[in-house]
Formats: structure tokens, C-alpha cells, sequence
């Protein structure tokens, strides 16, 4: 029974796409965060900008 643990813990054939999987879930996750911040942001800009336009009242 031991020597079925340790072939099993020697065997390092899946780590490569354990690692490719954690890897590219870190990256999307850190994409979707950046995607909101950018979101939250940009929305903020575009308020203030269209209210100081109104404000101006040129025409």
C-alpha cells in the first residue's frame, strides 16, 4: 500500500497543468477586477465631464 503512495506522490505528470490552470484563473480574475475598477472609473469621468459641459450653457 505505501509503495502506491509513493508512485502516486512521485508522479508529476498533471503539476504542469495544475499550474497552467491556476495561472490562467489568477489572470482572469485579476483581468474581471481590473475591468471594474477601469468601469467604475471611466463612469466617473464621463459624469463629470457631461456636467461640466451643462454647465456651461453657451448656447
Amino acid at each position: 500500500m505505501f509503495q502506491l503512495f509513493k508512485a502516486f506522490r512521485d508522479d508529476t505528470s498533471g503539476a504542469v497543468t495544475v499550474d497552467w490552470v491556476v495561472i490562467t484563473a489568477a489572470v482572469v480574475g485579476m483581468s474581471a477586477i481590473s475591468f471594474f475598477v477601469i468601469e467604475d472609473n471611466s463612469n466617473a469621468l464621463m459624469s463629470s465631464a457631461g456636467g461640466a459641459i451643462a454647465a456651461e450653457n453657451d448656447f
